[in-house]
C-alpha cells in the first residue's frame, strides 16, 4: 500500500472546522455571537493549488449567487467575503444545519502576484479564482547549450 506524502489537508483545517461548528452551535443556541464579539464570520471550505503560472482557488459556496460574494486582492492578501441570508420558510423549523450569516476566507499568498490578472468565476456553488504570479516570481527555463555553440570557452 502506497503511503501518501505531505498533508492531505492543512494541519489546522480540523481545528478550523471545530471552531466553525462551535460558532454555529453558539449561534443556534443564543441567536448570534456573544455580546461584544461583533460580527461572527464562518470560513467556507477551500482548495488551493499552485502551478508555475499562479495560484488556483476553489471555494465551496452552495446556494450563493455571484452577486453575494466580494473578492479583493491587495498585494499578497486575498479576501473573499459575503453573507448568506436566512431564507424565509413556512412552518416551524425543526432543524437547520445550513450555514447562514457573514462568511470570510482570507489567505496570504506565498509569492508576489499580478493583481491586475486575477479572474474569478462561479459555477454550481463553487467559486473559482485564478491568481497569476508576477513575472519576476515565475520560474524561468534556462536552455543549456554546448560550450562551443555560444562562442565562449
Amino acid at each position: 500500500m502506497e503511503r501518501r506524502r505531505g498533508w492531505a489537508r492543512s494541519p489546522l483545517a480540523e481545528f478550523d472546522d471545530l471552531l466553525n461548528q462551535m460558532g454555529g452551535l453558539l449561534e443556534s443556541t443564543v441567536g448570534g455571537g456573544l455580546p461584544g464579539m461583533g460580527l461572527v464570520a464562518w470560513t467556507p471550505s477551500a482548495d488551493v493549488s499552485e502551478s508555475d503560472e499562479g495560484y488556483h482557488l476553489q471555494i465551496e459556496l452552495p446556494g450563493v449567487s455571484r452577486n453575494e460574494v466580494d473578492v479583493e486582492v491587495s498585494g499578497q492578501e486575498l479576501a473573499i467575503s459575503g453573507e448568506i441570508r436566512e431564507r424565509e420558510r413556512k412552518g416551524v423549523v425543526r432543524r437547520s444545519t445550513r450555514r447562514t450569516g457573514h462568511f470570510e476566507y482570507r489567505m496570504r499568498l506565498p509569492g508576489e502576484v499580478n493583481t491586475e490578472g486575477v479572474k474569478a468565476s462561479m459555477s454550481e456553488g463553487v467559486l473559482s479564482i485564478d491568481v497569476p504570479k508576477a513575472e519576476t516570481t515565475k520560474p524561468r527555463h534556462i536552455e543549456i547549450t554546448e560550450a562551443g555553440e555560444s562562442g565562449g570557452g
